[in-house]
């Protein structure tokens, strides 16, 4: 059999390219210099005797020749990270790499806490979070550069096969106003109150505002009717434009649990109307999946589940995840 005509550091180097946009802050990503990108790049397009970047423009721009082994060197280079983290298994939890993905509310106010636990049971793995929308984060677990990941957005169309899709928990979406409102002093507040009020929301193209307004309307809440007073790009600042007393919010109730116990923002009941949104842990059962992902199943998934889901399930996701190698604060609300 032949040499291969590249090597897997020329394939990282492609990589950096791709997403950096230039020879020059891929070589600085990859503290290297530009000549010896270039000289790699060369070296690779001569032995595939095939251009794999069109060089006219100011931005790196890859060829169809270049997408092509783009699309194949990151399978390979998620397939070499794979092998090295089942041979790292063989030190059975005295090492090794856990990496845990979320969307935005979940990776910023649910997961520390996870991992916390996690860290505190096995502090010699190394624990990755990934944090970004459901959408990609979807994607990295179907890749398998992500090991799980809990998410509450609309996971893509195209996944839903490949993935194992558990319902995980439930999340109460909670009205918070500041403490000096007059409401604050009730009990309940009746449904109608809430057309009342000046609302703090975020971007109207946000995906977690899409998702809050989808909640609220199956509970005949129509956030049409809202009188939106200013719109923020992050969860943090609109709860701390609550407590300033700009207005009211829907918000998560992970996100404000360290408020409430202050006392700096209050939560007021609805009378007769509970919004909830359901949580979920996606998987890829194909992929191999690590001792360390395997513990993290079994041991910290439950204890953060919603009381009545089926735990035994949780607790048997590990098995279904192992597949034998042999075999096979201040984010930006763009997704939750």
């Amino acid at each position: 059999m032949s040499d291969l005509p590249f090597t897997l550091d020329q394939l990282r180097i492609l990589k950096a390219i791709a997403a950096e946009g230039s020879f020059k802050r891929a070589a600085d990503s990859l503290y290297v210099s530009q000549p010896a990108v270039s000289l790699q790049v060369q070296n690779l397009e001569r032995q595939l005797d095939v251009p794999l970047f069109d060089r006219g423009g100011r931005r790196a721009q890859l060829t169809e020749a270049g997408h092509l082994l783009l699309s194949y060197g990151e399978k390979i280079l998620s397939l070499c990270q794979e092998t090295c983290r089942a041979i790292e298994d063989l030190q059975n939890l005295q090492g090794g790499t856990l990496i845990v993905g979320a969307s935005q509310t979940t990776g910023t106010y649910l997961l520390p806490r996870m991992i916390g636990m996690f860290r505190q049971k096995y502090p010699d793995v190394a624990v990755q979070l990934h944090v970004h929308s459901t959408r990609r984060t979807a994607w990295s677990v179907a890749n398998g550069q992500v090991d799980l990941a809990i998410i509450g957005g609309e996971i893509p169309a195209e996944l839903v096969e490949s993935l194992e899709i558990v319902p995980y928990a439930e999340d109460e979406l909670a009205l918070i106003i500041p403490v000096s409102h007059p409401f604050s002093k009730l009990d309940t507040i009746h449904r109608e109150d809430l057309y009342k009020l000046q609302f703090i929301a975020l971007d109207s193209q946000s995906t977690i505002r899409k998702v809050i307004d989808q909640v609220l309307a199956r509970c005949d809440i129509d956030t049409r009717r809202f009188k939106v007073e200013m719109e923020l790009n992050s969860i943090e600042a609109i709860k701390n434009a609550v407590q300033s007393g700009l207005g009211a919010a829907f918000v998560s109730t992970s996100a404000i649990a360290k408020e409430l116990q202050m006392g700096l923002l209050h939560c007021a009941p609805i009378e007769g109307v509970i919004v909830k949104r359901m949580l979920r842990l996606i998987f890829n059962p194909n992929r191999y999946r690590s001792k360390a992902a395997e513990a993290f199943s079994r041991e910290i998934l439950p204890q953060f589940a919603t009381p009545g889901w089926n735990l035994e399930l949780l607790k048997s996701i590990p098995k279904a995840m192992a597949v034998s190698v042999l075999e096979g604060g201040n984010h930006r609300a763009e997704d939750d």
